[in-house]
């Protein structure tokens, strides 16, 4: 293992959405595809999707429907930035230059860590959604 242990390339293997009431939600699906890359400079970028997303009925991406794009939107997560890694907390946080979502456009994306064997954990902090809040958890697999 690298002495970064984040530096490299992992596929994502699950993302859930969990909530305090106990809910559970896959919002990209039951078996959504990702890459996820740290390098040894503090870049990263991370991609995840809904593999289940519908193609567009014209080969164009300019050419959309209102539908289409936004189905498109929804089931896909992108961004880029560098990181920062604080061990004594246990995060991980992304300073996002670009993003898919505008909004995330110069935030800092914090995320709890854990790594078991050859396997990543990311979670959100809790967000409130409600009266509730909900946890988002994924799974990434390291490549070889």
């Amino acid at each position: 293992m690298p002495t970064n242990p984040f530096h490299g390339t992992w596929t994502l293997i699950s993302y859930e959405l969990r909530g305090s009431d106990g809910s559970l939600q896959r919002p990209l699906g039951d078996h959504p595809v990702g890459r996820l890359m740290y390098d040894a400079h503090g870049n990263m970028m991370g991609h995840c999707a809904d593999p289940a997303r519908p193609n567009f009925v014209h080969a164009s991406q300019n050419r959309g429907t209102l539908d289409e794009v936004k189905a498109a939107f929804v089931g896909c997560i992108a961004y880029f930035g560098d990181y920062i890694v604080d061990e004594a907390k246990g995060t991980v946080t992304h300073r996002v230059k670009s993003s898919l979502f505008p909004n995330w456009i110069g935030t800092d994306q914090m995320r709890h860590y854990r790594f078991e064997g050859n396997r990543l954990m990311l979670s959100t902090p809790p967000i409130k959604a409600g009266a509730r809040e909900i946890t988002g958890t994924l799974v990434w697999e390291r490549q070889a």
